[in-house]
C-alpha cells in the first residue's frame, strides 16, 4: 500500500514536468519562470515534511496519509481549470502541501511494523515507488495529452489517489487494533522490533531533544546535498531532453522514463545491500554507512552528461546518477528508523525531508536561471558533486546508538 502511494504520489508530480515542453510553449514561459512554477511546489512540499510529521505522529499512519492523499488528489484534479503562471503555481503549492505527508508517514509504518534487519528492504519497496511512478508517468502523460488533451494527465492522476484510499482504509490498521492481525502475529512482529523505545521526554521537550541531536543533523545535511540531485532530474529532465536533445513529446514519452527503471533498481541495491551485511553481523549504522559510500560513485556519472556525443550516452549516464542516488536515499530515509524512538520517528522524517527540499528549491531556482543564463552543464556537474558532501556528513556525525543490536 506505501508502494502504491508513492507511485501516485510521483505520477501526479511527474505531471508538469512531462509537460513542460509543451506548457512552456503554450504559456510562453522561459526557464526562470519555469522554475518558479517547479518551487511553488517544492516550498510548500517543504513545509508540509515539516509539519506533516509532527501531525502524522499524533495522528497515527492510518488517517494522517488517508488525509493527505485526499488533499493532493483534489489539488491535482483541480488543475484542470489552470490557465496562467499564477494559477499554476497556486495548485502545484497545493498539491504539494498533500504530497509531502507521504514519506513521514511511510517510515513512521515501517517503524510501526519491521524488525532492524527488515527495514532496509522495507524503506526500498515503499520508496521505490518514486522510481515506478517516474518510469509510468512519461509514457501515461504522454499518451493522454496525445489522445485527450493535456489536462486530462491531471484528472487522471487525481483519480488514482482517491481509488487508492478506498483500499487504504479497508487494510492498514495500527498494529495493535488490526483486525486481521492475530495475538501471535502481534507477539512475533514485537518479539522482531525489541523493546521499541520512547522518548524521555514528552510534548515540546522530546523536540527539542531531537534538535539537540548530532544524528538528526548528520542525516539532514546528508539529504540536504542528495534530495536536490533527485529534484533536479525528476523536474528537468524532459526540458533538458527537448531543449539539448531536440526531442519531442512523443520521444519523452518513448525513453525519459529509462533513468527511472535505474532509480528502481537502486532502492533495491541500498535495500538487500545494507540487508546482506546486517545478516552477517556488520553493526546496522555501519552497514548504512558503506552503503552511502558505495552508492556515492554512479552519482558522480552526472558530470559529463552534456559533453555525451549523443542523447542516449546521456540516458545512459543519468541512468547510473539515478540509480546511486536511490541507493543512497533508501539509507537516508532508513537511519531515522534505526535511530530515533517510534514516537518522533515521523517527525524526524519529516525534519530531515525539510532539509533536503529547502535545498531542492534553491538547487531548482538556481538551475532555471544557470540554464537561461549560460547552460546545462554547470548545473549537471554540482548535481555530480554534492554527494560527496553528503556522504562526508554522514560519516563524520552519524553514530550507532548506544545499546544497538545488530538486526
Amino acid at each position: 500500500m506505501l508502494f502504491g502511494s508513492t507511485v501516485i504520489n510521483y505520477i501526479s508530480r511527474q505531471t508538469l514536468s512531462v509537460l513542460a515542453p509543451v506548457l512552456t510553449h503554450q504559456l510562453h514561459l522561459n526557464h526562470t519562470q519555469y522554475s518558479h512554477i517547479v518551487s511553488s511546489f517544492q516550498i510548500s512540499y517543504a513545509l508540509a515534511r515539516l509539519v506533516g510529521g509532527i501531525v502524522i505522529d499524533v495522528l497515527g499512519t492510518r488517517l494522517g496519509l488517508a488525509l493527505a492523499v485526499i488533499w493532493w488528489s483534489v489539488s491535482s484534479m483541480l488543475t484542470l481549470f489552470a490557465d496562467s503562471v499564477f494559477s499554476f503555481e497556486f495548485l502545484r503549492f497545493s498539491l504539494g502541501m498533500g504530497q509531502g505527508w507521504n514519506w513521514p508517514a511511510a517510515t513512521k509504518a515501517v517503524a510501526e511494523w519491521f524488525p532492524a534487519r527488515e527495514r532496509g528492504l522495507a524503506v526500498a519497496i515503499f520508496d521505490s515507488g518514486s522510481s515506478v511512478g517516474t518510469v509510468i508517468a512519461p509514457p501515461l502523460i504522454a499518451a493522454l495529452a496525445a489522445t485527450l488533451g493535456w489536462r486530462s494527465a491531471f484528472v487522471v492522476s487525481g483519480v488514482f489517489g482517491l481509488l487508492w484510499l478506498i483500499v487504504w482504509l479497508f487494510n492498514y490498521h495500527p498494529l495493535s487494533s488490526h483486525p486481521r492481525v492475530a495475538t501471535e502475529e502481534r507477539q512475533l512482529i514485537r518479539a522482531g522490533q525489541g523493546t521499541a523505545p520512547t522518548s524521555p521526554r514528552s510534548g515540546a521537550g522530546r523536540y527539542v531533544d531531537l534538535l539537540k541531536d548530532v544524528n538528526l543533523w548528520g542525516i539532514a545535511l546528508g539529504r540536504s546535498f542528495t534530495d536536490p540531485i533527485w529534484w533536479f532530474y525528476v523536474f528537468w529532465l524532459p526540458q533538458y531532453l527537448s531543449d539539448a536533445r531536440g526531442f519531442s513529446l512523443k520521444q519523452i514519452g518513448a525513453f525519459a522514463w529509462i533513468p527511472f527503471l535505474a532509480a528502481y533498481l537502486g532502492n533495491f541495491t541500498g535495500g538487500f545491500g545494507s540487508g546482506f551485511l546486517i545478516e552477517r553481523g556488520m553493526p546496522v549504522i555501519r552497514a548504512r554507512k558503506l552503503m552511502c559510500m558505495v552508492s556515492t560513485i554512479p552519482m558522480l556519472a552526472g558530470i559529463p552528461v552534456t559533453l555525451a556525443s549523443n542523447a542516449y550516452w546521456a540516458l545512459a549516464l543519468i541512468s547510473l546518477a539515478t540509480w546511486g542516488y536511490t541507493s543512497w536515499a533508501t539509507m537516508g530515509q532508513t537511519l531515522p528508523v534505526d535511530i530515533f524512538p517510534q514516537d518522533v520517528v515521523a517527525s524526524v522524517a519529516g525534519l530531515t525531508g525539510f532539509c533536503g527540499a529547502v535545498m531542492g528549491i534553491i538547487f531548482t531556482l538556481a538551475a532555471g536561471s544557470i540554464v537561461d543564463r549560460f547552460s546545462y552543464y554547470p548545473v549537471f556537474v554540482a548535481a555530480g558533486v554534492s554527494p560527496l558532501v553528503a556522504t562526508a556528513a554522514i560519516l563524520i556525525l552519524v553514530r550507532e546508538p548506544q545499546g544497538s543490536a545488530k538486526g
